[in-house]
């Protein structure tokens, strides 16, 4: 038999059915992709979710042992913002660390230095803070944190303009150089100062924002106000802190004081430092953000652009999306469609971004009276 004939035929793939299994590869990858992505992502707002369930434990631990939740800010002056020459400014951040596992950080540093000591930050005395408390401070979903860590801009107001994409606040001295270090530490997570004004006539050169309701408005029987004296949860203006955590006015909330339900009021949200200016650990005007701002608005403007330049810090000169802006102040997520909120009774809830404005300021105030069904949200 010749032996041609003995051996066995063999043929490769032809040109269309290669085309035609890669176009199947190709359907399935498209079809895949989008699961893994939605797995992965549910995986990161679950990560999130405890975050902020251990920080609802830590600051129920911290009113445990001293009756009362952290104050916004640790001052030693009793004025409208507390912002004496020896005030610390350390957040309601700093004050919860020994509760939620960052007691070797907090131990090391001396928490009575004043910051605010010689008219600008007092570096010294953050010999210690060059190291992160923890990822328990970051949402893994917000790819623009940098780990915890954004580039240092200068202290508050003192600014080079452009502003660019820094951090004002307080930068630490590393004790390896003996000079302060050009980074801010940041965190995904602000404590609520409620339904207080975010803009308002007390801001320099401000006023309200597009969702907030005038101070002299007169209002028809029914309609709710959005927002009140006292902007950031100070005492400006004669009002009053109605969330959880003020702008280093010496104010204090506690359980008894939550008189609208601790499982309908928000204790501690997201936020998302890029997005904001004053987003620092450590120090009080990085540590809250209010409810009078839509969940998710975004302060994205060009950070460059000369319309968001310092000489309009706050004002109501600068676009609406501006990082300096007060809208800047609001909670904020890169989970789709809202973000997520540890309430005062230490639970976790998912607010959408559509929420009614009224409902969400309502769910800010922990003492306004007002009735919040749990189908409104």
């Amino acid at each position: 038999m010749p032996e041609s004939l003995s051996r066995s035929v063999r043929r490769g793939f032809t040109l269309i059915e290669l085309l035609v299994v890669i176009a199947i590869i190709a359907v399935l990858i498209g079809l895949l992709l989008p699961a893994v992505q939605a797995a992965r992502e549910a995986a990161r707002r679950a990560q999130c979710v405890n975050n902020l369930k251990q920080m609802g434990l830590a600051l129920h631990n911290y009113h445990d042992t001293n009756g009362s939740f952290p104050m916004g800010g640790v001052n030693f002056s009793e004025t409208v913002h507390g912002w004496g020459t020896a005030a610390s400014d350390l957040t309601w951040r700093a004050l919860v660390l020994p509760y939620i596992e960052g007691g070797n950080v907090y131990n090391a540093n001396n928490i009575l230095i004043g910051n605010w000591a010689n008219g600008g930050n007092n570096f010294a005395g953050y010999t210690a803070w060059v190291s992160y408390p923890g990822n328990a401070w970051l949402c893994p979903s917000d790819g623009k944190n940098n780990g915890g860590f954004r580039p240092y801009l200068g202290p508050c107001c003192v600014y080079p303009t452009p502003e660019g994409n820094g951090t004002v606040g307080d930068n630490p001295w590393d004790p390896k150089t003996g000079a302060p270090v050009q980074i801010t530490p940041v965190s995904n997570y602000a404590g609520s100062f409620g339904d207080n004004y975010c803009g308002g006539p007390s801001l320099t050169g401000g006023s309200v924002l597009p969702w907030e309701t005038a101070p002299a408005a007169v209002l028809a029987p029914g309609q709710p106000r959005i927002g009140y004296h006292g902007f950031w949860g100070t005492k400006d203006s004669g009002g009053s802190l109605r969330g959880f955590f003020d702008y280093g006015s010496n104010q204090l909330a506690s359980i008894n004081s939550t008189t609208d339900g601790t499982s309908n009021t928000i204790i501690v949200g997201e936020v998302l430092p890029y997005q904001a200016a004053d987003n620092n650990f450590w120090n009080s005007n990085g540590g809250s953000a209010g409810t009078t701002v839509p969940i998710n608005f975004k302060s994205t403007f060009p950070a460059a652009d000369p319309a968001c330049n310092d000489g309009g810090w706050q004002g109501a000169v600068q676009p609406l999306g501006c990082r300096f802006r007060a809208a800047a102040k609001g909670f904020k997520s890169e989970h789709p469609g809202g973000a997520n909120f540890c309430m005062a009774d230490g639970s976790v809830k998912f607010l959408k971004a559509t929420i009614n404005m009224a409902t969400y300021c309502a769910l800010g105030s922990r003492n306004g009276g007002e009735v919040v069904s749990a189908d409104a949200y």
